[in-house]
This record gives C-alpha cells, sequence and structure tokens, in this order.
C-alpha cells in the first residue's frame, strides 16, 4: 500500500468518486451519490462483498426515526449524543459525536423509504447503556441479510461495483488532493482510475496481527471475529498523506462468542438477566458493564472461557437472531430443567453453581447488594428450565482511525482537512474513546452507515459550492 506522486498516475477513465470497500459505509455512500446522479466506482477487495457488515447482528441505532415514533417511541439526538458520550466517558469528539446523532434517524428514515430495505426496529430489551430503544436491522437481525438488501439496492441504482480488486495505490500531489486509485486484480495486474474524490470505507486494522501487537496488545492473541481483509490500509494511506489519527487502542471486542462454534450469542440474553459464570462456577464481573469491555473480563478467566446462564424468558428476544437459530440447531445451547442437571451438562461445580444462584436471586429481590456493582433492579429470578452456552472473549474490529471532522474529512495533523479524502466505518476515529470501555452497542455500523452517508452528501455540497463559485466567476 502507498500513497504515489500524482504525475505517476497514468489512467484511460476516471470517475467523480472511488468508493474503497463494498460494506455497510461504502454502498450506504454510494447509493447517497448515485441518488443524485453521480458516478461513483466502488473497489471491493472480496469476490463476494461481505466484510464486517455480514458478520455482525446487522443493528443500526439512531434517533428519532419514524419507527421508533409508531411506537410511541421518544427519542432525539441530543439524547443519543448524550448516551454516546457517557459510554465513552466523555472522551470522544463531541462535535462528530453530535453530527452522527443527528443524521442518524433521517438516515435510517432514507434507507427504508427511499432505498426500500426492510428494516425494523427491535423491540423487548435495550442494549446497555442505551436510554431508548433505537436498534434498527432486517427482521433476520443478520448482518449478512442488511449487505445483501444493500447490494440489491446498489444493483437497483446502477451503482458500479468491481470485486476482487484490491486497492493497493492512492495518487496525490503535493497538497494530498488524490487523483487516481491504483488497483490490482487476481492475476496480478493493476488498473488505474482517475476520480475527484475518495471515501475510504474498507475498515480498521483487525486482520493486521502487528498493528494489533502494536496497538492493542491486549487482544493480539485474542480469536478474530472480524474480516481478514480488514489489514489498516486506510491508517497507512492517511498516515502517508500526513493525517491524524486518533484513539488506536479502541476496538469492539464482545464477551459473547460461542466455542467452539465461533457464533456469536446475543447480549439480550445477559440483559435480561442472564448472568456470566467461569469453570468454577462462579460470576468475575459486572456483565452490564457492556459487551466490548467484557471480552478482557473472560479472557482472562480459566481456560479464557466463560459460560452464558440464563432461562426462557432471556432467551425470548434471542430467537429472532439468526446467529442464535443457528447456534441451536448446532448444539451450541444446552437445556437443564434443574440445577443438579445444568451441573451436569456444563461440567461446572454444582455446588458453586447453587451458591451464584442464590446470591443473584437474593440481588434480584433487593436481599443483597452486588459484589461486582451489577444492578439487578427489574430483572426477575433465573428459573428452570435454564439454559447454558459456552463462550469466549473475541475482537470485532478496531475503532480508532482517522480523524475526521463532523463532514467525515479526513483531518491533516495541523487540524485541517485533506483536500478530497473522506473516511467512515472503521477506517476513521470511532465515538468510543481510547479503549473498549467506550463501545456503545452499535457503534460500528452508526459508523459505518451514517458517516458513509455524511461522506458522500459531504462531497455534494462540496462539489455545489465549487460550481457556484465558478459561475460567479
Amino acid at each position: 500500500m502507498a500513497v504515489k506522486p500524482a504525475e505517476q498516475a497514468k489512467f484511460e477513465f476516471s470517475v467523480p468518486v472511488v468508493v474503497i470497500g463494498a460494506g455497510a459505509c461504502g454502498l450506504t455512500a454510494a447509493l447517497s451519490l448515485a441518488e443524485q446522479g453521480v458516478d461513483v466506482l466502488v473497489l471491493e477487495r472480496d469476490e463476494h462483498p461481505t466484510g464486517s457488515t455480514s458478520l455482525s447482528a446487522g443493528l443500526i441505532p439512531a434517533a428519532g426515526t419514524r419507527l421508533q415514533r409508531e411506537k410511541g417511541i421518544e427519542d432525539s439526538a441530543a439524547q443519543f449524543a448524550a448516551d454516546i458520550s457517557a459510554k465513552a466517558h466523555g472522551q470522544n469528539d463531541p462535535v462528530v459525536v453530535r453530527a452522527v446523532a443527528e443524521a442518524s434517524g433521517p438516515t435510517v428514515d432514507w434507507l427504508i423509504d427511499v432505498q426500500k430495505l426492510d428494516l425494523h426496529l427491535v423491540e423487548g430489551f435495550r442494549y446497555p447503556g442505551h436510554s431508548q430503544l433505537r436498534m434498527h436491522g432486517p427482521h433476520s437481525q443478520s448482518g449478512a441479510d442488511l449487505e445483501g438488501m444493500l447490494l440489491t439496492a446498489a444493483g437497483s441504482a446502477g451503482v458500479d461495483i468491481i470485486t476482487s480488486a484490491s486497492a493497493e495505490d492512492l495518487y496525490a500531489d503535493g497538497q494530498g488532493r488524490i487523483t487516481a486509485v491504483g488497483f490490482r486484480r487476481p492475476d496480478g495486474s493493476m488498473e488505474v482510475v482517475g476520480c475527484d474524490a475518495v471515501i475510504l470505507a474498507c475498515n480498521g486494522f483487525g486482520g493486521n496481527p502487528d498493528k494489533l501487537r502494536q496497538y492493542i496488545p491486549e487482544m493480539a492473541e485474542a480469536e478474530y471475529f472480524g474480516h481478514t481483509s480488514n489489514t489498516g490500509d486506510a491508517l497507512d494511506w492517511g498516515v502517508a498523506l500526513g493525517a491524524q489519527t486518533r484513539d488506536l487502542g479502541a476496538y469492539q471486542g464482545h464477551g459473547s462468542v460461542s466455542t467452539p462454534h465461533g457464533s456469536l450469542l446475543t447480549w439480550a440474553v445477559i440483559t435480561l438477566g442472564g448472568i456470566q459464570v467461569n469453570q468454577n462456577g462462579e460470576r468475575f464481573a459486572d456483565e452490564m458493564q457492556g459487551y466490548s469491555e467484557h471480552a478482557q473480563e473472560v479472557l482472562r478467566q480459566p481456560g479464557k472461557v466463560a459460560w452464558d446462564i440464563y432461562d426462557a424468558r432471556c432467551e425470548e428476544p434471542a430467537l429472532a437472531f439468526q446467529d442464535y437459530k443457528e447456534l441451536v440447531a448446532m448444539g451450541g445451547v444446552r437445556q437443564a430443567g434443574s440445577v443438579a442437571e445444568l451441573a451436569a451438562v456444563t461440567g461446572l461445580p454444582q455446588a458453586a453453581l447453587e451458591r451464584t444462584l442464590r446470591g443473584v436471586e437474593a440481588c434480584v429481590r433487593g436481599q443483597a447488594a452486588d459484589e461486582y456493582g451489577r444492578d439487578f433492579t427489574g430483572n426477575i429470578p433465573l428459573a428452570p428450565p435454564y439454559r447454558a452456552a459456552k463462550v469466549t472473549g473475541a475482537l470485532f474490529h478496531t475503532q480508532g482511525g482517522l480523524a475526521i471532522d463532523s463532514s467525515a474529512r479526513v483531518l491533516k495533523a495541523d487540524g485541517q482537512p485533506l483536500p478530497n479524502l473522506y473516511a467512515g466505518g472503521g477506517a476513521a476515529r470511532g465515538f468510543c474513546g481510547p479503549a473498549a470501555f467506550g463501545y456503545l452497542s452499535g457503534n460500528g455500523l452508526l459508523s459505518a452507515v451514517v458517516l458513509g452517508r455524511i461522506a458522500a452528501l459531504s462531497f455534494l455540497t462540496t462539489q455545489h459550492l465549487i460550481s457556484t463559485s465558478r459561475n460567479k466567476k
């Protein structure tokens, strides 16, 4: 990956915008541009676009949407921004957070009403840190289905997507203005396309072991539940162009990836009163601190594993997730009619399980305070038939990246924007501050979808201003 002098670029065709990456960020940006009649070329490294979007639950948090209003849910961008900021302990960029929160509702409405994506509002439980129900996604709650919907919309809009095209080089002049992008085909041949702007939508560096050891050493040996093509190309290009990088130690982890099945087990089962225990049958942390930072807690346990313990009531919302249905079909969820049977099917010590469950019930009934600080208020004591699933902690994707402004323009070291480079999703600095503790559920797709649209609209606005200025002359 390199940034080369603009005069070295030799190309036979050009487009107004090149988007690098065909996940949720890149496709949302491309759809936004195509809607306004702007030709856009999407370069996708893989033969079939999947990426981090397909590996997610496909849920986009947004405030003030039509679906919320139809359910009588009062939410606002200010409230959403406050939730994002609170989770990150105020260590994120308040200007960008506010801009994204304000654009989230209109963006989801646009996806549903204009791009015809069949999304619904997830009900029945709130993810940790969210003060309202605001997760929107496919009815299957599958990221693969969200990616499929976006690809269908892109096909209908006539968006040009070249797959098996690995973007390698950016060509830029002395001011950092990008004039072309070079990409490699599977046979090793290189092609170059000219452009007026580039949107980096190629995620972060979770698939780059060297960068993980450098920036996130605590997760360098963890299971990687992200996409292997996330190798940090955007970071390298940005640094070569003199861009700022921020919060490179930040990431989204998850403390509930089934093992050995490698399937995500939704945190909904924990939110409604489920718990996690280690191989000694003991709880070890506040499960409601957030599933991202909880990944480290799980990895500190014997064997780097834990057991999710919950019941049929907690399982109800999980049954709407395609990942969960598949996990059940694979035998990854065990059932037990009593604590003794629970111990038998998990191999956990019965006496310890009984003590743990009695202690949790006392907290739920208000008879004791949880030693780890979890607030069990509003929960119901777990009751047989129990459910149990063996899980580990995993890294999903990095959250640090190129510093951007509220228009998704990549910023140089002096705080000024590069002339025509935009970033969203994992390529850009996220909203969770310097570490995993700041990850609010859905931040990944929030950054991807909303910043993808913001980047496209920013380009359109800039082009309009340039056109107006020229007309005045």
